[in-house]
């Protein structure tokens, strides 16, 4: 109960916040709007390329810690897709908006402040591993495949634009890779720069966050409520399910393993609702699971921290 309390409740609290402030008309939609738009498009890369910058890759990149994580990641992917087709009847199109939702957990506005609640900053060194290709990654298989099934048939040539054109336009891969050309090039930042870009990474989180809850007030539980709680149970439920098993078969080392399943155990993250509107997609299923995955989580999470050393 102790963990429920000083770890998990003061980052939903944070959300909850928001929620009540967006409820009590406080905060309007155009606020939450303007706050999401300065945390997602500003704070969060700043603080991406901060920590991507200041990362050692040749310690941090483990290939057991990413494989681990990722291979957990694809295949909960594959679940929801192949589960919303043949067992709830989707076409495909929907299918792969659903898989998306299985397969992208908030990895960042609940992910690094949970892990570093739980067992301090210096804790966060395999999150942020983890998050610097989280979004290539997921984006790159979603709109791959989507794009595949929309294009029936057209040469790969014409899919591969599309692609790399919806991944870069994306702020947070653009603040990751800016943070990797830091890191990799050794350049050392002017002290006003660096204090600036201090100043705004320290934003980023409680922005998020109490934005994230604005957001959620506007999302109604709606849908096929059999295929909402599928996507559920395979976000918090079988994906850090199989990266405890991956990391404990891999012999991870403590922090990274903790990192790892932790990372798995969140909720689908807002970025599952935005690709299913990007392709107006299964939006009522994304949406209704983001709300309820991250109201079940508080008790999911909790009851994963008991698993971890």
């Amino acid at each position: 109960m102790q963990t429920l309390i000083s770890v998990i409740l003061p980052v939903f609290l944070v959300i909850g916040f928001g929620y009540g402030a967006a409820w009590r008309g406080v905060f309007s939609e155009s606020n939450v709007d303007g706050l999401m738009r300065f945390a997602t498009n500003f704070a969060v890369p700043v603080l991406l390329f901060r920590a991507i910058a200041g990362l050692d890759l040749s310690a941090e990149f483990d290939l057991a810690l990413l494989g681990s994580f990722y291979t957990g990641a694809f295949l909960c992917f594959l679940a929801g897709l192949f589960g919303a087709h043949f067992l709830f009847g989707r076409d495909w199109e929907d299918a792969v908006a659903i898989g998306f939702v299985c397969l992208f957990s908030n990895s960042l506005l609940l992910g690094l402040p949970i892990t570093e609640r739980a067992f301090g900053p210096e804790a966060l060194a395999g999150n942020y591993a983890i998050i610097s290709i989280h979004s290539p990654f997921c984006y790159g298989l979603g709109i791959t495949v989507m794009e595949i099934l929309r294009a029936r048939g057209k040469s790969p040539a014409m899919i591969a634009p599309t692609v790399l054109k919806a991944m870069f336009s994306n702020a947070l891969i653009l603040g990751i890779s800016l943070g990797f050309i830091v890191n990799f090039s050794g350049i050392t930042l002017p002290e006003p720069v660096s204090v600036a870009v201090d100043l705004m990474a320290r934003a980023a989180l409680p922005a998020a966050l109490f934005g994230m809850g604005g957001v959620l007030y506007r999302y109604r539980p709606e849908g096929d409520l059999r295929t909402i709680l599928f996507c559920c149970v395979i976000s918090l439920g079988l994906h850090p399910a199989i990266v405890w098993s991956l990391g404990s078969w891999n012999g991870l080392e403590t922090a990274a393993f903790r990192s790892a399943v932790l990372t798995a155990a969140m909720p689908t993250g807002i970025n599952g609702y935005l690709f299913a509107s990007l392709y107006g997609r299964a939006q009522r299923t994304a949406a209704s699971a983001v709300l309820i995955g991250t109201a079940l989580s508080i008790l999911s999470i909790w009851l994963w921290l008991f698993t971890l050393p």
